[in-house]
C-alpha cells in the first residue's frame, strides 16, 4: 500500500482521532473511508448532472 503525507490543522486532526477512537478504527481507515465516500458522491453528482443536461438537450430538440 502506498503512503501519502498530508498536512492539516492540528485541531482537525484531533477531531479525526476522536471519531476514529469512538468508532474503534485507525486514523488511516477513517480517512480512507471518508475519501471513498467523497469519490462515490462525486460520481453520483456527475451522473445526476449528465442526466439533467441530457434532459435539457432533449427538451430543446423537441
Amino acid at each position: 500500500m502506498a503512503r501519502v503525507l498530508i498536512s492539516m490543522p492540528e485541531d482537525f486532526l484531533n477531531k479525526i482521532d476522536q471519531v476514529a477512537d469512538v468508532e474503534n478504527r485507525s486514523r488511516s481507515e477513517l480517512i480512507r473511508e471518508a475519501l471513498r465516500t467523497y469519490i462515490y458522491k462525486q460520481k453520483i453528482r456527475e451522473s445526476t448532472t449528465a442526466v439533467k443536461n441530457a434532459d435539457i438537450l432533449e427538451a430543446m430538440l423537441e
